[in-house]
């Protein structure tokens, strides 16, 4: 796993170096519709049935207020809505970033 070297907020994005040299930038729209906690992304039961969830919410005016590491794997972001539960691991926001990217080279 890759940690993080530093990170911080430029303007409305959060940058983060990696130990490996790699930049990430994360909008906080992004980040907060991204969140990998239950309440965001919903539960399923034990026959797949799909509860909760926040799809399709607007997350555009989000604002990132501030963020903690928790432990050596993951950071906790709060957002200007009151969302705090979502641990996102290093190795999520690696994937996520890279999800971007393909996104973005794929609009290109």
């Amino acid at each position: 796993m890759i940690s993080p070297k530093n990170i911080q907020l430029i303007g409305t994005e959060i940058a983060i170096l990696w130990e490996d040299g790699k930049e990430s930038y994360f909008s906080a729209p992004v980040l907060r519709a991204a969140s990998p906690s239950a309440s965001a992304q919903g539960e399923k039961d034990i026959f797949g049935q799909q509860y909760g969830g926040e799809f399709g919410k607007d997350h555009s005016d989000v604002t990132i207020d501030g963020w903690k590491m928790i432990g050596s794997y993951a950071v906790r972001f709060e957002f200007s809505d009151g969302h705090k539960t979502g641990l996102y691991s290093y190795d999520y926001l690696r994937e996520l970033d890279k999800r971007l990217r393909e996104d973005q080279s794929d609009k290109e």
